[in-house]
């Protein structure tokens, strides 16, 4: 008769009896073909019920540890064959996992400061839409996102950037990454895409996993310029007007209508407007997008919630002209949505009870501020008398000029071996060419102040 301790046990009694008899077998104490007790003596035995037994048994037997003869009972299997392994076992290896550089001066970080996430209004939404929206939860989401978030943002955009459109023409989707498939699917990749020089590499890396080659189109100080699009032969570009990265810029309005201009002489031409951190414009009202002057259903809208709320939320979205958005509901409705619906639900509850608007607000003063102090914190360091700060309107990150004839590559060396991060400008640049030197982006989201005053020294020791 099978007897097991049952003082201090973890978990129900039935697991208990499960993972006894389980590592018994395992072990070869029962043997293959050993009748089990029944479930009467069993229980008698070791002092539980019958329904725990019986439990046992049968998790064990749908594992395929023991088997039923009916009117005879349980049976252990013949396990032989099945690859068990003991509970400590552990296997390591040889994958090559990329590993960060821990900088002790980190001016290239676009991360947010966790406390400025609002976690409790956010927790509290959570709960209610779990608890009053069950049935909405289980359901399969739309390819292109649950109708009340893509109703919230249409709300959001009409109110903030004066944008009137219909919530159909929102795709939600996990990151703009993805998004930029879906759009390479929808539009073609035997187009040619162009994306500004110098730019976000990391578009580079993202368009080529979908099988197009971007071709490079220099900016000036105005933004894009359509030479360089005429040069580049595109038929669609990928533009950041409002507040252009790395540099900064906010392509005027002149510029926005010849661009326009550039689309609407082909039908094959499109504009991927990415407005990824229009909220955080400090003075005057945010210039109107491209997508809000487009008569001619040119222009695809992109924005995220990750500068926002935080990068971890992992949830963007376009708009879509009407015709392609025809195109994508026709063509590629078999997608399935990438963010969960728990997620959608809540986001859509945080910006249509206005608490969103409250956050963009706060904000926006946490970051004027803290703008502020950074300039300071520069002009008054040593550094201050060998760098010029250049301006901008909006953004979470500016750009310093610095005194020195040091070229940024050796300059980037001695700074690495002081601990601290940070982008020059030449490195954006996405072909050969003459690249602008001695120019630093600074990204001040979630830039300790104290860390600044300290690696304010330490770049100005390297150029001494």
């Amino acid at each position: 008769m099978l007897t097991y301790n049952f003082e201090n046990i973890e978990g129900t009694l039935y697991e208990h009896v499960y993972n006894c008899i389980k590592s018994d077998i395992i072990a070869g104490i029962i043997k293959p073909g050993d009748k089990l007790p029944s479930k009467r003596s069993f229980a008698r035995n070791n002092g539980v019920s019958t329904i725990t037994i019986q439990n046992a048994y049968d998790q064990l037997a749908s594992e395929g540890y023991i088997y039923a003869i009916q009117k005879k009972g349980y049976y252990v299997s013949d396990i032989s064959g099945i690859n068990v392994l003991p509970k400590d076992s552990k296997i390591e290896l040889d994958i090559k996992f990329p590993k960060e550089k821990h900088y002790g001066y980190d001016m290239a970080s676009n991360q947010m400061n966790p406390d400025n996430f609002p976690f409790s209004i956010w927790a509290k939404l959570t709960r209610e839409v779990i608890s009053t929206r069950k049935d909405d939860l289980m359901k399969k989401s739309p390819m292109a996102g649950v109708l009340e978030l893509r109703t919230a943002i249409a709300e959001h955009l009409k109110s903030f950037r004066g944008m009137l459109i219909d919530p159909n023409q929102i795709v939600v989707g996990a990151g703009t990454e993805y998004l930029y498939g879906v759009l390479v699917q929808l539009l073609g990749n035997d187009k040619i895409y162009a994306i500004e020089n110098p730019g976000y590499k990391k578009l580079v890396d993202i368009y080529r996993q979908y099988g197009v080659s971007p071709v490079y189109a220099n900016i000036d100080d105005n933004g894009l310029t359509i030479e360089g699009l005429t040069e580049s032969e595109a038929q669609v570009a990928h533009i950041c007007p409002n507040h252009h990265f790395p540099t900064g810029i906010t392509m005027p309005v002149s510029r926005r209508y010849e661009m326009l201009a550039w689309a609407n002489e082909e039908e094959s031409r499109y504009i991927i407007e990415d407005d990824y951190d229009s909220e955080f414009r400090r003075n005057g009202k945010p210039i109107s997008t491209l997508f809000s002057i487009d008569a001619c259903e040119k222009v695809i809208y992109m924005n995220t919630f990750s500068k926002s709320l935080t990068p971890t939320i992992r949830m963007s979205y376009m708009v879509l002209p009407m015709h392609l958005a025809n195109r994508l509901y026709e063509k590629l409705s078999f997608l399935s949505c990438t963010v969960s619906n728990f997620e959608q639900y809540t986001l859509a509850s945080f910006i249509l009870n206005g608490y969103f608007e409250k956050h963009i607000n706060r904000m926006r003063l946490y970051y004027s501020r803290k703008h502020g102090r950074v300039m300071d914190i520069i002009k008054e360091s040593s550094l201050g008398k060998r760098c010029e700060i250049i301006e901008n309107d909006s953004g979470l990150h500016f750009i310093i000029k610095l005194d020195t004839q040091i070229p940024d590559r050796e300059l980037g060396k001695k700074l690495k071996e002081k601990g601290v991060k940070i982008k020059s400008l030449s490195e954006y640049y996405l072909r050969d060419g003459k690249a602008k030197e001695h120019l630093y982006i600074i990204n001040y989201s979630n830039l300790n102040e104290d860390i600044l005053r300290d690696a304010c020294e330490q770049i100005y020791a390297c150029l001494s």
